[in-house]
């Protein structure tokens, strides 16, 4: 029955109550049955009839309705049983945990797609999502306490064992991902034996019993540091109560040291990565100054080890560089950025750019030398550009004869392929490139040849020349200790001749390369690199004799270290 009643009431027919607030009216026959929408009468035939407050109160249900509230709850806000505001809370609340119930489902569909995870998995990874604090940390707690046992290293257990994966009471996908992925991770025994060799180190280097705790960890849990800090900890090693001022004075101490360590692991890493960006290779003499200032800011954080080295000499280089090898361990790293992750606190700055290059030049230089810089500044620009267009003229040649069948032939460089060593050469004219550009890349073990090795050195030597010409590379400085242009461009140079050297050899194409850039090329490598420690199997291993009447080309391969016999 449609229409206002014929008696002059006003009262609405549900039809017209219907249309005036677009609700169906089969939902308004519902809530009527379920008290939320009482009629005020109803005609002799029997349909409802709702007053002129029935609109309103239609629309305060509808409302409360689509914001998720129970009709319980509805029929006890109608009736004054309950608040508006006070209903509102609870179903606000009650939102709240759907929600993380949602995100919670969310998060574990999420792994299972990210993981390939088998439906075996699922039963286990829900489980995992769903576990309280206290069972999160016993699985850490378990887990290093395994990896750990037997190994003397208090401090460096005291530091995993601080570190606990507490999620926070409304956790996002990502941190509960996070969880359920470090929750494998633990389970791996890749991570507990790189665990354990740290912690084997940290044994083998803390002082005597008795001295004060101030030990060279490798990898500070608790700071989530850069390897190569040193770690101070408040666990005492003896038995003795210690004396309260003496007490405060330790920590005070090692709070010290324990800031100073930070500050050299974050120069480390600066360091490391402005080197990269410069085009420092760590076997140049360039990267000198670098590790000098390095081992200079690392030695007052060894004062509490066992045997602290006291000045840079070989045997403090060597001990930086087990520090920084004991460190290289990616799945650590990644234990270290889940945790952040779970924990909501940030993750530490990435390490593997600037610790490569830190080890390859530690392994380069193991004993400080002298670095006369005279002999960069007298670099000229335009000579070396030229020597550039000579030498990448002739080694284009020598790269367009190169056959399909001839990438997998061995070369001088030991290990490389003739593939590798191409794509090698590209990449440093690509790396020259985006340092010009000061743009420097990081992808040095991308594929960067493709499936055309002739057009990807083509097109890298086409690259950097334009760069070189248009940014004003070759009379700019670069890098923390500002390295000239020229110089870094004057290094592509002999690392292309040498490397055409390796391309002739390895085709049996004529190593004669370029004699006149080769000349002045050889001629600036011994300026450069005269004083460069030597060492087999870098690019300056030590130097080999030269037959008689050896070209220019064969003389820089000798004098570094290559055997042009």
């Amino acid at each position: 029955m449609d229409g206002m009643n014929e008696d002059g009431t006003g009262l609405l027919t549900i039809g017209e109550l219907a249309r005036l607030t677009g609700v169906p009216v089969k939902t308004i026959r519902s809530w009527s049955d379920q008290d939320l929408l009482p009629p005020a009468a109803r005609t002799p035939a029997g349909y409802r009839l709702y007053g002129p407050d029935a609109p309103a109160r239609l629309e305060i249900v509808r409302s409360l309705r689509e914001l998720g509230v129970g009709l319980t709850a509805i029929r006890s806000v109608l009736h004054r049983e309950l608040t508006v505001a006070g209903t509102a809370a609870q179903w606000a609340d009650a939102l709240d945990a759907q929600i993380r119930a949602l995100r919670l489902q969310s998060a574990v569909l999420r792994s299972v797609a990210a993981r390939g995870s088998a439906a075996e998995e699922l039963p286990y990874m829900t489980e995992l999502a769903r576990l309280s604090a206290r069972e999160r940390r016993r699985i850490i707690t378990d887990f290093v306490e395994d990896a750990l046992d037997g190994v003397d290293a208090p401090a460096y257990r005291s530091g995993l064992l601080a570190a606990t994966p507490d999620l926070p009471d409304d956790p996002t996908p990502e941190q509960i991902g996070a969880w359920i992925e470090l929750a494998a991770l633990v389970r791996e025994p890749e991570l507990r034996a790189a665990l354990r060799r740290l912690a084997e180190y940290s044994a083998r280097t803390a002082p005597p019993a008795g001295e004060p705790d101030a030990k060279s960890e490798p990898y500070a849990p608790e700071e989530r540091r850069a390897p190569g800090a040193s770690h101070t900890t408040t666990e005492p090693r003896t038995a003795a109560a210690p004396d309260p001022a003496m007490q405060e004075q330790a920590a005070q101490e090692q709070a010290a040291q324990g800031q100073a360590a930070a500050r050299v692991a974050e120069l480390m890493r600066v360091r490391g990565e402005a080197a990269v960006a410069a085009g420092i290779a760590p076997d140049s003499p360039a990267a000198e100054p670098v590790i000098a200032e390095l081992v200079a800011a690392w030695l007052p954080t060894q004062t509490g080890t066992a045997d602290p080295p006291t000045e840079d000499n070989p045997a403090a280089r060597a001990r930086l560089l087990e520090q920084l090898e004991t460190a290289a361990e990616p799945v650590v790293e990644r234990y270290w950025q889940l945790l952040c992750t779970v924990t909501g606190r940030p993750a530490p700055p990435r390490w593997d750019t600037a610790g490569a290059w830190t080890t390859a030049a530690l392994r380069a230089h193991p004993r400080p030398y002298g670095l006369d810089r005279s002999a960069f500044d007298g670099t000229d620009p335009d000579r070396v550009l030229r020597a550039y267009e000579q030498v990448t003229r002739d080694v284009a040649a020598l790269v367009a004869a190169v056959r399909p069948e001839d990438l997998a032939l061995p070369t001088p460089c030991a290990g490389w392929s003739v593939r590798q060593l191409l794509d090698h050469m590209v990449w440093e004219n690509l790396m020259a490139t985006s340092i010009a550009e000061d743009a420097p890349r990081d992808d040095h073990t991308a594929d960067h040849l493709g499936d055309d090795h002739r057009a990807a050195f083509d097109d890298s030597v086409r690259a950097a020349l334009a760069a070189f010409t248009g940014s004003g590379m070759l009379r700019r400085t670069y890098g923390p200790y500002e390295a000239p242009g020229a110089m870094i461009v004057q290094q592509v140079v002999v690392e292309l001749l040498a490397h055409g050297w390796d391309l002739a050899r390895a085709t049996g194409a004529p190593t004669g390369l370029a004699p006149e850039a080769a000349e002045e090329t050889l001629a600036a490598a011994r300026r450069i690199y005269g004083a460069a420690p030597r060492t087999e199997g870098s690019s300056f291993a030590p130097e080999r004799p030269a037959p008689p009447g050896a070209s220019a080309t064969d003389r820089l391969a000798a004098f570094l270290g290559r055997d042009p016999a």
